[in-house]
């Protein structure tokens, strides 16, 4: 398989992972669907983040010969590995909510705490992104199509922290702190996600193998 082919792969599975919680997040679909559903539209979303989290991390550059000596290709890797760790993490909270009639503590410790864990993965994966990005560009250049992924991921991350903070299970009641702030973050973020892996899509004609940068499909 070509690294264009990886690439385009790539950015289609965090496609399709981000479009998964935007649309389990949409106001009224749990109505529509039901619970099962609607935590089985994130799942499916999560598997399809973590197999275009592990392709980055196949692209990134420390796996290339002499790349250790990068700084660049050392923040590109450190933000896909600990992008692809918050994944894994998102697999675990998504699939452990799948499971009926868990308890209060379960709750927290099966779907809330990895949740938490993989929402702050992101933010540290979209930092390191952001500071891979300012060894090729400007810290401020809304030229650059990557430097717009970038940022638009980094403010998915926000979005993600923000719902992972309201999502905590409140020990006395067994309720989630802010369901509609939930929702809104999940959307938020899911929709910078999307519109960020569109942006880092290659087309289809050839390009050079290393034109596009691993870390700037980060969806994290």
């Amino acid at each position: 398989m070509t690294r264009l082919r990886r690439l385009r792969r790539e950015s289609l599975g965090f496609a399709i992972g981000s479009a998964c919680f935007a649309v389990g997040a949409l106001p009224g679909y749990l109505d529509l669907v039901g619970p099962v559903a609607d935590n089985a539209t994130y799942f499916a979303g999560s598997l399809f983040f973590t197999a275009a989290a592990f392709i980055q991390l196949r692209l990134s550059g420390r796996w290339r010969g002499g790349a250790w000596r990068s700084a660049t290709d050392w923040d590109d890797w450190w933000s896909a590995a600990i992008q692809f760790i918050g994944t894994l993490c998102f697999n675990v909270s998504t699939g452990a909510a799948l499971w009926p009639h868990l308890t209060t503590e379960q709750a927290r410790h099966h779907v809330w705490r990895p949740d938490a864990v993989g929402s702050i993965c992101f933010l540290v994966s979209s930092a390191l992104a952001v500071l891979a990005t300012t060894h090729r560009e400007r810290l401020w250049d809304p030229e650059a199509r990557t430097w717009w992924a970038t940022w638009l991921n980094m403010l998915g991350s926000i979005a993600f922290a923000v719902s992972a903070v309201a999502a905590f299970v409140v020990p006395s009641s067994g309720e989630v702190l802010n369901v509609e702030a939930v929702n809104a973050g999940t959307f938020a973020g899911a929709l910078c996600f999307l519109a960020a892996a569109l942006l880092t899509r290659p087309p289809r004609r050839e390009i050079e193998p290393d034109a596009a940068a691993p870390g700037t499909a980060t969806v994290g």
